[in-house]
């Protein structure tokens, strides 16, 4: 920056703060703000971080979500399953190992899994390279408070 002195700037993906030094300490009521007019800016990020690797927001409507979804090897997902929303896997780097119902499917690049409201399911990374995927959801509700999960490799709820 030229000509701008005493200044703080934060950056992060999906957004930009510029204020003076003198009120950065303002940053905390930007946020309640946020939060009292009930913003997911205040508490939820694009980039996202789990045991099993890291999850990324790309676009979100009232109806559907995208996100990217990046595996480690040997990493798994909880066995879960949601009550208002189905999701569409496309996977684009690496092999995914898909519980779905009763059944467990390969899915290599290129592939893509199905998983409608309801379903048991579960993706596991079993190669030596990170898994990534897309993954399309849609329906009513679209909450990460809508993962009822049935088992986890990390002890979560």
């Amino acid at each position: 920056m030229t000509g701008v002195d005493d200044v703080v700037v934060v950056v992060t993906a999906d957004a930009v703060l510029v204020t003076h030094k003198d009120r950065a300490q303002d940053v905390k009521k930007l946020v309640d703000r946020l939060k009292t007019d009930g913003r997911g800016e205040a508490s939820e990020h694009q980039k996202n971080y789990r045991p099993w690797g890291f999850y990324e927001g790309l676009i979100r409507n009232e109806r559907f979500q995208v996100k990217r979804i990046v595996v480690n090897p040997g990493g798994k997902l909880s066995l879960q399953k949601h009550f208002h929303r189905a999701e569409h896997w496309v996977v684009v780097g690496g092999v995914a190992l898909v519980t779905k119902g009763d059944e467990e499917i390969l899915v290599r690049e290129d592939e893509s899994v199905y998983l409608p409201q309801g379903c048991v399911h579960r993706l596991e990374n079993p190669g030596k390279i990170p898994l990534t995927l897309i993954e399309v959801q849609s329906g009513a509700y679209l909450g990460e408070d809508d993962i009822i999960r049935l088992e986890d490799s990390y002890n979560r709820n």
